[in-house]
């Protein structure tokens, strides 16, 4: 019998990254690596990471409350709750919380592999070392991600 993950509302891995938290849902494990989940909570007035581009998997964003401010290349999509951003690879990409109240998104990885990058920040940042756009973007670099530089 395969095995089923569930779970609750106090479960998952919570990792704390500045004014934003990542509750891991599904690292992999119970997908063969075909899908990662995580919820974001996104503090108010709190930008994302640099804009980037993934080469090796599809991102999606389901904001369940709040409002998130999409950046795709030049464009910016206001997304209030009940909004999907699906990112496929090579777009351009980043995301605010520019609100009052802090925004709830699911994040989902397709495969898996960006679910690592939330645990290096995390470790980076015990390490000492500050979360800043350059240490962000040195961290995506191990995971196919390279910043957006015609759009920074």
């Amino acid at each position: 019998m395969s095995t089923v993950s569930v779970v609750g509302p106090d479960d998952g891995e919570t990792i704390q990254l500045g004014p934003t938290q990542m509750r891991i849902l599904e690292d992999g494990s119970t997908t063969g690596h075909r899908l990662g989940i995580g919820e974001i909570t996104i503090a108010p007035h709190t930008q994302g990471p640099p804009q980037h581009r993934h080469a090796q998997h599809d991102e999606g964003f389901y904001v369940v409350s709040g409002t998130v401010h999409f950046t795709i290349g030049e464009t910016t999509h206001v997304a209030p709750a009940g909004t999907l951003a699906m990112i496929p690879p090579g777009a351009p990409h980043t995301f605010a919380n520019l609100g009052d109240t802090p925004a709830v998104m699911l994040n989902t990885f397709t495969p898996d592999l960006y679910v690592q990058y939330f645990r290096d920040l995390r470790n980076m940042i015990a390490g000492g070392q500050e979360l800043t756009p350059e240490s962000t973007v040195a961290v995506m670099s191990r995971y196919a991600t390279v910043p957006a530089t015609d759009f920074a």
